[in-house]
């Protein structure tokens, strides 16, 4: 390996032990309660050092959210889009795969979910975290129901995303429950859910309204 490459390699092994100071310091302490001088310690690093890999505590902060919020995505989407078996199964699938990354990273869920640090960055990053979720949520929901009408989708996937979330919030009190317990809670929920919704007919058209009786016509 060359000077070059060792150099590289030194410097992505540092951001990463970095990010993964701060995140746990974050969920422990919260944003306000953090210090760049702590992450630096516990890093392992000089402040100044630190300050090579991110200008502010707020930038480290934002870095950490997207990369989180990516990741998060990536493997559900995955299993309910390209997974083997049939939808219900890859249903279940993609519970489980966004279970288990909160299980991996329970310092990291805490801080996206729990640490609120007023900032209009961070509060543009949660819309756009619970967008996100919303709109794979509503492509579980085309699959399960099709030809569902798209008003219906929206509420129906913010549903979702919420009993989710705060299946998530209420698992990190209680870690000792198994994570299968969660995926099949959420799974049977979403069942549940989709089996109150009307399933439209293309064979069956609605039917037209009653024409209002022409004036004088009443018997």
């Amino acid at each position: 390996m060359s000077e070059i490459d060792r150099n590289r390699a030194a410097r992505a092994e540092a951001r990463t032990r970095i990010e993964d100071t701060a995140a746990r310091l974050f969920a422990e302490r919260g944003f306000a309660g953090t210090t760049i001088g702590e992450i630096a310690a516990e890093a392992g690093l000089s402040k100044p050092m630190l300050y090579r890999h991110f200008d502010s505590k707020q930038e480290l902060h934002l870095a950490l959210l997207e990369r989180h919020r990516d990741e998060l995505a990536a493997a559900p989407v995955h299993e309910l889009l390209h997974g083997a078996g049939d939808l219900d199964t890859r249903m279940t699938a993609m519970y489980d795969a966004w279970f288990g990354y909160v299980e991996s990273h329970p310092y990291t869920w805490r801080m996206m979910f729990r640490d609120t640090t007023g900032d209009a960055e961070v509060a543009a990053f949660h819309r756009e975290l619970q967008r996100r979720q919303r709109e794979t949520d509503m492509a579980l929901l085309r699959e399960l129901v099709p030809g569902l009408p798209e008003a219906e989708l929206e509420p129906l996937g913010e549903a979702i995303r919420s009993a989710l979330y705060g299946l998530a919030l209420w698992w990190l009190e209680r870690p000792e429950q198994p994570r299968e317990l969660l995926v099949a809670t959420m799974t049977r929920l979403t069942r549940g859910l989709i089996s109150t919704v009307e399933r439209p007919s293309p064979e069956s058209p609605s039917p037209k309204a009653p024409s209002p009786e022409a004036p004088g016509t009443a018997g």
